[in-house]
């Protein structure tokens, strides 16, 4: 069963686009929040959230007595401390991407992740998928998802949106994740499947998923044509 989405995100998620489309351009000031109550027939809070939403994205920034303007935006950009399926940065970023599943069978837990505490021993379903834009491989994900939690992944589920199988049809939270990001050398089978030139590098970025109650879930190995994807965070200081 398919979560059902908030009025604030489906707003933030309009106006995303709107931005995205050029309507509301870097620099300029979206319009105010009581236009943006008459506009979306809500409540002013409503919209105070859905401005939130994107505040925190790092969409717009919110000037105190002036409105919310619209931060600079690149396409086709993966945010490094979020934890976002695939499915969703296609979504937002309107990149009509696709996804071959080239795998989906038991394996065995990579060195990186056995050299981080990761028993050898754990039972793991390993999950590779290529994605594409325009009909060019430009990532390679490779899953290891733990059983238990898990048993199996319908390749349904894995070609649509692993984390929405997850969390709306098995009804795990996903909390966090700690991540690494390296540039190396790909092997033969991988330069391969991204269409790498001789001695093209990639971007790697290991992660290691958790549940709520801290269980871990997930470890993940995604490569990346680096000429395709820019890899940004958007962070707010916070004072401790």
């Amino acid at each position: 069963m398919q979560a059902i989405q908030s009025k604030q995100v489906i707003i933030a998620r309009d106006i995303l686009t709107k931005i995205k489309y050029g309507q509301y351009r870097p620099g300029s000031y979206l319009p105010s929040e009581n236009q943006l109550t008459e506009l979306y027939g809500t409540s002013r809070e409503t919209i105070r959230k859905a401005l939130n939403e994107l505040n925190t994205m790092g969409m717009i920034q919110k000037i105190k007595g002036k409105g919310s303007i619209v931060l600079d935006l690149q396409r086709y950009t993966f945010p490094i401390s979020g934890i976002t399926s695939f499915k969703e940065l296609n979504r937002s970023q309107e990149m009509h991407a696709t996804t071959r599943i080239l795998h989906n069978k038991q394996g065995t837990v990579p060195e990186y992740f056995v050299n981080r505490g990761v028993s050898r021993k754990q039972k793991v379903i390993y999950l590779e998928r290529l994605r594409e834009v325009d009909g060019q491989a430009v990532v390679v994900d490779k899953d290891y998802l733990l059983t238990p939690p898990l048993n199996e992944i319908p390749t349904a589920a894995a070609k649509d949106s692993l984390y929405s199988y997850l969390e709306d049809q098995l009804g795990y939270e996903i909390s966090y994740a700690t991540k690494e990001i390296t540039v190396e050398k790909p092997d033969e089978g991988l330069a391969h499947q991204l269409q790498l030139a001789a001695n093209e590098m990639v971007v790697v970025v290991r992660s290691m998923t958790y549940l709520a109650d801290t269980t871990l879930i997930q470890l993940t190995e995604s490569y990346h044509r680096p000429d395709k994807f820019k890899f940004v965070d958007f962070a707010r200081r916070k004072k401790i």
